[in-house]
């Protein structure tokens, strides 16, 4: 990958394929309000939708991530980012909810492709001292995707409608194209046949998906939580751009200071979900200005952790890091797909409170097996 010649554009490649390719489900997540009247979902509607969003994601994470050590960093880069732009306009043609659906389930392919390529960029062309940061930097363009869904709603949905949103964001995703390496080499060797993943990194898997089954509802639904709770959808939409600054803010510090240590990081990814479950008890009470402040919290610690993932697998893994992170994304898919989903219905049964509650205590188990899966990775070491 010769065209990659410094971490900067390593770095840039990498996050602007990370936003292009997540950008469908959190803009709809943004834009549930205005979505729904029109498309007709309820609050369990948006969390199926984004349910098999991340399953389909699942799905072919592992498979994915070997595609990626074989074929290379550009040819699915490119792959990915083009079938998540014909799935934002898709979006935008959008005449029924159920076509809502089926659009997301094909963009759900172009996030895995799109972060196992980003991963594999970062693990071979940026220097180990750096990676973290980076590894942050990139992880970072998911709030930051969030963070444009919620400008988005007052200076878009509520002005020319939600539609030209989708449609700008296909535009933007395309442009993407333009920041990829223009050549790419093919790898000289096929990769070494895959081993099963060891016990530690299967518990590991377990506990990541767990924590995005907490979190994942965070940039689904606080919008619609927020003006539940009696806020405009203005200042709902500013909530949600609070809440990806926050999460982009943390990504990127921890990363930065991932860097200067010599290990811990799955300790560090246990310490922040255990604190970002209590931002998600804060959302379970019934005071409306605590919702910001929940936000931030949920999405700078409880949701920052990602990143850091990817860097302590890549790190273990240096010669296959596109498939190890395959495996450890499935459990963040996994947690993605269940999260909005169950959360939905939990809304439906039970209430916001009751939902958010449950999300805060799952939010401890996740800790709790990132713990264990740290002390058997030591021990298999």
């Amino acid at each position: 990958m010769s065209a990659v010649t410094s971490p900067q554009r390593a770095a840039a490649a990498a996050v602007s394929t990370t936003v292009a390719t997540v950008c469908p489900v959190f803009l709809v997540g943004g834009l549930s309000v205005q979505m729904a009247d029109e498309l007709g979902f309820s609050a369990a509607g948006l969390g199926l939708a984004v349910a098999l969003y991340f399953s389909s994601s699942a799905l072919v994470s592992v498979w994915t991530g070997r595609l990626v050590e074989r074929v290379g960093v550009r040819g699915t880069a490119v792959a990915a980012i083009l079938l998540s732009a014909v799935s934002l306009a898709g979006i935008a043609a959008s005449v029924h909810y159920l076509m809502l659906v089926a659009v997301l389930v094909l963009a759900g392919p172009a996030n895995s492709l799109g972060q196992l390529s980003s991963n594999a960029l970062l693990a071979k062309r940026v220097p180990a001292h750096r990676q973290g940061l980076l590894f942050g930097v990139k992880q970072a363009a998911v709030p930051a995707s969030t963070t444009l869904a919620g400008i988005s709603v007052p200076v878009v949905a509520l002005t020319v409608g939600w539609r030209w949103a989708f449609v700008l964001a296909a535009l933007l995703a395309a442009a993407a194209l333009t920041v990829l390496p223009k050549r790419v080499a093919a790898p000289a060797t096929r990769p070494p046949v895959r081993r099963r993943p060891s016990r530690a990194l299967v518990v590991i898997t377990v506990a990541g998906a767990f924590g995005a089954t907490a979190a994942n509802p965070l940039g689904s639904f606080i919008a619609d939580y927020a003006v539940f709770r009696g806020v405009s959808e203005a200042a709902a939409g500013l909530t949600v751009t609070l809440g990806g600054l926050a999460g982009v803010s943390a990504r990127i510090g921890v990363g930065w200071l991932a860097d200067r240590r010599d290990g811990g990081r799955l300790t560090m990814i246990a310490v922040m979900l255990a604190t970002g479950a209590a931002g998600l008890a804060m959302l379970a009470t019934p005071v409306a200005w605590i919702i910001p402040v929940g936000t931030a919290v949920g999405f700078a610690l409880g949701w920052a952790w990602p990143g850091l993932l990817n860097f302590a697998v890549t790190r273990t893994h240096p010669d296959a890091p596109a498939a190890a992170t395959g495996v450890t994304q499935t459990g963040v898919y996994l947690g993605g797909a269940i999260g909005p989903l169950g959360f939905g219905a939990l809304v439906d049964l039970s209430g916001y409170p009751v939902a958010w509650s449950a999300m805060a205590v799952l939010m401890v188990v996740g800790a709790v097996l990132m713990v264990i899966g740290r002390r058997m990775l030591l021990a298999l070491r």
